[in-house]
């Protein structure tokens, strides 16, 4: 079981995702906004960072980045339908993040995320 921090700006995709990895054991906290997701992780620590890339106020990137200064341990995964602009070296996320393209199906969500936390 793992402590997940879900941003997502999409509200239904948001509620989709929190009840499927709540229903594979996982303890999650989400927020609409990337800004939002930053308190939480200053509030708590999280095993995982589950993250949009393009949400408003601040994008998956950004709050990646900073939630690594915050927690360098904590793992960070992508959800986007932007793959490329992730993988982009010029955008400095984090190097170790993992990165699912949507659209995705709920059981390799549900298993990255668990390879993700085992690792």
């Amino acid at each position: 079981m793992a402590s997940i921090l879900l941003a997502e700006d999409d509200e239904s995709m948001r509620k989709f995702l929190k009840k499927a990895l709540e229903r594979a054991g996982h303890v999650v906290v989400d927020a609409g906004q990337g800004d939002e997701a930053l308190t939480e992780l200053q509030l708590r620590e999280f095993d995982l960072l589950l993250t949009d890339i393009v949400m408003p106020v601040m994008d998956g990137i950004e709050l990646a980045r900073r939630a690594a200064e915050i927690d360098p341990d904590m793992k960070i995964m992508f959800i986007t339908g932007f793959a490329a602009v992730a993988l982009n070296p010029a955008n400095r996320a984090p190097h170790d993040a993992k990165v699912l393209s949507k659209p995705f199906h709920l059981r390799d969500l549900v298993q990255e995320v668990e390879r993700l936390v085992a690792a």
